[in-house]
């Protein structure tokens, strides 16, 4: 980890795109400002974590989620069924490719 010693009004770059200012100093707590583009999310430690264990709670799949999920799948059709279950699709037509420059008329 890289220690930086910095004063009230002093800025510590980060790359080209990223400022932190020391706003304020009082006690045992700084404050800091931050210039950084629109697309660079910036968090507060315990924020940063929230948000990445609600992700994995909401990566996870429950059996409850998949029996509601299998409310909205599609009803499979009746028929002889191909491989996957779908309707084969018909054959492509073959497309005409042009004559190479030699065989056409001058």
């Amino acid at each position: 980890m890289l220690t930086l010693t910095r004063s009230v009004g002093e800025t510590i770059r980060i790359g080209d795109d990223i400022e932190v200012h020391v706003v304020e100093v009082r006690g045992g707590t700084v404050r800091l400002g931050f210039k950084a583009p629109r697309e660079v999310t910036i968090h507060r430690e315990e924020v940063y974590r929230q948000i990445a264990e609600a992700n994995l709670l909401a990566a996870q799949v429950t059996a409850d989620t998949l029996g509601a999920l299998a409310a909205f799948a599609p009803a499979p059709a009746s028929g002889p069924a191909t491989g996957a279950g779908a309707p084969e699709a018909p054959a492509a037509e073959p497309v005409a490719q042009p004559a190479p420059p030699e065989a056409r008329g001058r």
